[in-house]
């Protein structure tokens, strides 16, 4: 039997996309593996593995192989730590290159003392800056070369490599040349300006992608460090990762809830702005749950640990953000396909290029082909097109996570540009989900009591909505004296209501149609005060006693303030509002009205929901779903992308492709709005990205020398080449500022 898990770990070494396919597929070769993927931008791996096919040594030697090395580490402060040791070993590199490079670059001025024009010299001060500052492009080239890969480093180290070791052979044997009458130039000053560009680039890319990883930070920033654990009677302070299930903690006034738990002594307000976004401060006493990285205000309580470490619900969205972060939306797939012949392509460009001056081009021939062939193979650049999508996803999902929106995986985000319709549910959606007895009818008045007492007993043991709201009327209006009665044969009759046996009396409790399923006779009386409660848009609630009509109630639930603004907002986005509930046709009409949605489907029965999903997908295109509860689970995962409100269930979180962290459906458009402007940051980046190359690899080939006399200087290419992957790291980083 297959035991599958997946894998997150962080990959150090990587300098490009080429990198990061490279891995991809040589993690995909691997034994035991049956999916990978490496996301440059964020440096994270991803596998899914059969553990008794294969294991974390030989995933870290399949790595190790590439050059590159694998952090499997549960500290999620790895990365950062190895890419601040990055970047002080490229500071280090950048300055000593950018200094000698500056020197070497005084060369191309006339008029400077014979020195600084001596090959000898130059060659001295080049030597460093091609072995010592550009080893990691030598590191790079070789590890792809063992394994049959290329990647931008063999760009570089090829490109710079030709213009050094000519210039050296020029120097050595200058006199040798002379003679022939062969005009030489030495470009010692142009690989390692070239050098020192990339690594100026490089410098300024890795500082840029640590912004894009932000929003993690900020999020690991809200644990609590430490905690006060109750040993041997005593309060002790032990770090977080010491807490066990069922520990006891004391929480003082001002503190951080370490944990997720439940209290167990004291009372206290808590500040649970991080999880609801709710400024107020909620009450809690012995009883309630409490969540880790809240913050209690005013009171000391006392907790009992129930999820810790990576169960906790912050540990549960860093984990979402993450593997959201590095998924790839379905636009990628095509740049991979791109990033992997890139760098083949451009070589065999080159030596073309070479190959064509060597034959048409001006005198000296050589060195014309030389100079553009060395231009195509500095000013490729595979790392804009790596960059492109990814480190926009990471800002735009990132940016979500602060404002509440969880976005699961990067389909979720790419589609959710295309919604043409929003379904809504009702209940606990558009409204509030509390849901309160607005009229009760009672055939007999003198049964009341009894009535009411039976209704207590049997609707206490469902988890509807409805059901909390007539138990809550009843024991307002009940009498401190009623006897408890027992309660056998209950059935939730999923749609309808419930069944159960009370004493020797059958009770019903529902709907109409309920009531008509066991044949119980309503007057006409009644269905007329039915119909006028129903055009209200309250919800109606039956009960009949061994098949005799004996109670009406009547139910609303509250619009919540923010369901006009949504509805209304969708529709100046174009975007329909459609509402799916299993209430009744006059109740669902009169909320639609009230709220603004002219598509009402009522009177849906939850195992139906996902068939009118499915065919609403075909009526509208691009559908999104918005639920909470478990029997919204099956619509959610229909729907092109599936909205969970944060307070539902888990099964409907896990159903969707997005998260509100907050029951606040003016989050609906936000995420609908990120996902617009996150997609449009991405198709700006994958524009210049291509722009780039398909411009500027002909300027490098020569193409600009027919028309005007001009050839491209080989360190305006490496220059531009830098510049070409920092722009887009840049340009997705003004998502951050982007207001929704």
């Amino acid at each position: 039997m297959s035991n599958k898990q997946t894998l997150s770990f962080h990959v150090s070494g990587m300098h490009c996309a080429s990198c990061a396919s490279n891995t991809t597929r040589k993690l995909s070769k691997a034994p035991g593996v049956t999916s990978a993927s490496v996301n440059y931008a964020n440096e994270q791996a991803t596998v899914t593995i059969n553990d008794q096919e294969t294991s974390i040594e030989k995933l870290a030697d399949a790595v190790k192989s590439l050059g590159y090395k694998a952090h499997f580490e549960a500290d999620t402060e790895v990365a950062d730590k190895e890419r601040a040791k990055e970047l002080k070993s490229l500071k280090n590199k950048l300055i000593v290159s950018g200094v000698l490079a500056a020197i070497l670059m005084m060369s191309m001025i006339p008029g400077l003392p014979e020195i600084f024009h001596n090959p000898w010299l130059l060659w001295l001060l080049a030597t460093p800056i091609q072995f010592w500052a550009g080893q990691r492009f030598y590191k790079g080239a070789w590890s792809g070369l063992k394994n049959r890969t290329t990647n931008m480093d063999t760009l570089v180290a090829l490109g710079t490599s030709v213009a050094y070791f000519y210039s050296a052979m020029v120097t050595v044997f200058g006199q040798w040349f002379a003679e022939r009458g062969i005009e030489t130039h030495v470009y010692f000053e142009a690989s390692a300006a070239i050098i020192a560009f990339i690594l100026l680039g490089k410098f300024l890319e890795i500082r840029a992608k640590a912004q894009t990883s932000s929003a993690i930070k900020e999020l690991l920033n809200l644990q609590a460090k430490t905690a006060l654990i109750k040993k041997s009677g005593e309060w002790v302070e032990v770090a977080i990762d010491m807490v066990k299930v069922d520990d006891i903690l004391l929480v003082k006034p001002g503190q951080k809830i370490p944990v997720d738990g439940e209290v167990v002594k004291g009372q206290t307000s808590i500040d649970e702005s991080m999880v609801t976004g709710e400024s107020l401060p909620v009450s809690k006493t012995v009883g309630d749950s409490v969540v880790g990285a809240t913050i209690n205000q005013s009171g000391s309580i006392e907790i009992k640990a129930t999820k810790i470490g990576s169960e906790t619900m912050l540990a549960n969205i860093i984990r979402l953000v993450k593997e959201a972060q590095g998924s790839r939306p379905p636009i990628q797939a095509l740049v991979d396909t791109i990033a992997a012949y890139f760098v083949p392509v451009v070589i065999v460009t080159a030596l073309i290029t070479f190959t064509i001056w060597m034959l048409i081009g001006p005198e000296p021939r050589f060195l014309f082909a030389l100079v553009s062939m060395i231009n195509v193979l500095i000013i490729a650049c595979p790392c804009a097109l790596g960059l492109a999508t990814p480190t926009s996803l990471m800002v735009g999902m990132g940016k979500g996570a602060r404002l509440g929106v969880l976005i699961k995986d990067a389909q979720a985000l790419e589609v959710a540009n295309k919604i043409k319709a929003v379904v809504f549910d009702k209940t606990g959606t558009l409204t509030e989900g509390k849901p309160k007895v607005q009229q009760a009818i009672f055939i007999k008045k003198s049964a009341q009591q009894q009535i009411l007492s039976s209704i207590k007993a049997v609707e206490e043991l469902s988890h509807h909505p409805l059901a909390q709201s007539l138990v809550e009327f009843a024991q307002v209006n009940l009498d401190k004296k009623t006897p408890f009665l027992t309660v056998s044969d209950f059935k939730d009759i999923s749609g309808k209501g419930v069944q159960a046996q009370v004493g020797k009396q059958q009770l019903l409790i529902g709907n109409e149609k309920l009531l008509a399923d066991h044949q119980v006779n309503i007057s006409a009386e009644i269905k007329n005060q039915a119909l006028a409660l129903k055009e209200k848009g309250q919800t109606l609630v039956f009960m009949s006693v061994d098949k005799k009509m004996e109670a009406l109630f009547s139910i609303a639930d509250g619009l919540k303030e923010s369901s006009l603004e949504v509805v209304k907002s969708l529709k100046q986005d174009g975007i329909a509002s459609i509402m799916l509930t299993g209430d009744n046709q006059q109740t669902a009409e009169a909320i639609a009205r009230e709220v603004g949605i002219e598509e009402i489907i009522a009177e849906v029965l939850p195992a139906d929901k996902e068939r009118v999903v499915r065919e609403l997908r075909k009526k509208h295109q691009v559908v999104a779903m918005v639920g909470d509860g478990i029997n919204d689970a099956p619509a959610l995962a229909t729907a092109d992308v599936g909205i969970a409100m944060g307070g539902g269930t888990d099964v409907a979180i896990e159903s969707a492709g997005i998260t509100l962290l907050r029951s606040d459906i003016s989050l609906v458009p936000v995420a609908i709005k990120l996902s617009k402007v996150t997609m449009k940051n991405i198709k700006q980046n994958l524009f210049w990205a291509f722009a780039y190359n398909t411009v500027l690899i002909p300027v490098a080939m020569g193409a600009l020398y027919p028309v005007w006399g001009v050839l491209l200087n080989p360190m305006l290419a490496g220059a531009a080449m830098a510049f070409s992957s920092v722009s887009v790291v840049f340009n997705a980083l003004r998502l951050k500022t982007i207001k929704l």
